[in-house]
């Protein structure tokens, strides 16, 4: 009896490691995935000031030197952010446009582990892929900036990177941008910048014990992840006397109607923000003067 016992333990023991296992699988999208198609830099550009590359992979001096070395605290640890520079030994100088495509949307780097998402692929894998490639191809005309940036300081279990692949099945919806057919061009430009390319919601957005983005709450404030105050409430909930020039004002000078202006970090987002298009600026503030704010 205690000897069918174990086999049954052991048995199920195998069933839950190869279980395991293939949850956690990284996942990587093949060249023969993405069609021939020429790049365009100059829309690339345009995704990189979206997202706001420069806040946290730039020197200070320079918003084209993608050194990396900035250190993120959380509640999990401490991660640096990477060199993404064309540098061919500390940055992306190697990497194909597939690599960069499976880093963008699937998390997985090009030796195939999962990168944390501290790195918000969460947000980027709802871009159009033509626009990734687009931001590939406008990284490659930057310098390239030599700087090898120390690892990840995360205590156990945070550290077993294998264990990202539960979070991913868990959090990781893969769902693309669909434009709603019945609000404008403008509103879903702007819901496609908002929620893709300039993850806001990565900051704005309440997260479960796990990092989750609680989305049914979705840009209704959230508290710093570095422990000190709270990112604000940027919905209708709690900003509805803002108009659409109050908020296009915003990205692009930083200034609020009530005379203020930013600061911290989201003063480094409204240095890639305006440098965006009017357009794309206008767009946001359309999206985001829409949005209600959770129940």
């Amino acid at each position: 009896m205690m000897r069918r016992l174990l086999l049954a333990v052991v048995a199920l023991g195998i069933v839950a490691g190869l279980a395991f296992w293939v949850v956690t699988m990284p996942r990587s999208i093949s060249a023969s995935a993405l069609p021939a198609r020429t790049a365009n830099p100059a829309n690339g550009e345009v995704m990189f000031n979206a997202g706001g590359c420069a806040n946290c992979h730039a020197s200070r001096e320079d918003r084209t030197r993608l050194v990396g070395g900035l250190a993120l605290k959380s509640p999990f640890g401490v991660f640096h952010v990477p060199n993404i520079s064309p540098d061919p030994d500390d940055g992306i100088g190697r990497w194909t446009e597939a690599q960069f495509v499976t880093a963008m949307t699937e998390g997985t780097s090009p030796s195939g582990r999962h990168y944390y998402p501290a790195f918000p692929y969460g947000s980027y894998r709802t871009m159009r892929v033509d626009d990734i490639r687009d931001l590939f191809a406008y990284l490659k005309t930057l310098p390239a900036a030599q700087g090898r940036v120390r690892d990840h300081e995360l205590p156990f279990p945070y550290n077993i990177r294998r264990a990202v692949g539960v979070w991913k099945a868990l959090y990781l919806d893969g769902m693309p941008f669909t434009p709603d057919p019945s609000r404008s061009a403008e509103w879903n430009r702007g819901a496609y910048l908002v929620n893709g390319p300039a993850h806001c919601g990565e900051c704005h957005t309440p997260r479960t014990a796990l990092g989750g983005l609680i989305r049914d709450q979705a840009l209704s404030g959230a508290p710093n992840p570095e422990g000190e105050g709270r990112i604000p409430d940027i919905t209708q909930k709690a900003l509805g006397d803002w108009t659409e020039d109050d908020f296009a004002e915003l990205l692009t000078s930083g200034n609020t109607p009530s005379f203020d202006s930013v600061s911290g970090s989201m003063d480094l987002v409204i240095r890639s923000t305006s440098q965006l298009p009017e357009s794309d600026r206008r767009a946001m503030a359309v999206y985001l003067k829409s949005v209600p704010g959770p129940r």
